[in-house]
């Protein structure tokens, strides 16, 4: 599933609200932490597309089956495609900075993340593991794939 989101920083709302109606039917829950951090994901990086590259992106969803379904084991992926066709930078962000750490919370949230060329422009993606929940076991599986905190670096997309 996807959609096409305007180069307009409203924009960015409008794909977290078409990212939790998409969750409905796949088995996971609202007030789960794994649909919360997908938001979160979709918010950033939508945001880099979209502010950027002052272009058109696509924002794709891959989600586990509908409901009714085995779902307590799979992996969401969510994808970005814009018309940059330039590479994700390092960014330093200043304390007081209130930009500047979209990709490093990418990097800290998402189990995998990266990017590559696609026709004229790039696509950024991202996955999450949902892990069986046993009675201690959170949801989500992992915490960003074993990610080192950036020092005061942060990534954005340019």
């Amino acid at each position: 599933m996807q959609l096409e989101v305007r180069p307009d920083p409203s924009e960015v709302g409008r794909a977290r609200r078409w990212a939790r109606s998409r969750l409905a039917g796949s088995g996971i829950r609202p007030d789960e932490p794994l649909a919360e951090t997908l938001v979160l994901l979709v918010s950033e990086l939508v945001t880099n597309a979209v502010v950027h590259t002052g272009r058109s992106a696509m924002l794709r969803l891959v989600l586990p089956g509908a409901v009714g379904e085995e779902t307590e084991e799979a992996t969401v992926r969510l994808e970005v495609d814009d018309a940059s066709d330039r590479a994700p930078v390092p960014r330093c962000a200043g304390g007081e900075a209130t930009g500047g750490r979209g990709l490093a919370l990418v990097d800290g949230l998402a189990d995998r993340w990266g990017w590559s060329r696609e026709g004229t422009g790039k696509r950024i993606w991202c996955e999450l593991d949902r892990c069986a929940a046993g009675e201690e076991a959170p949801p989500v599986c992992g915490s960003g794939g074993g990610a080192v905190p950036y020092e005061g670096f942060a990534y954005e997309v340019v």
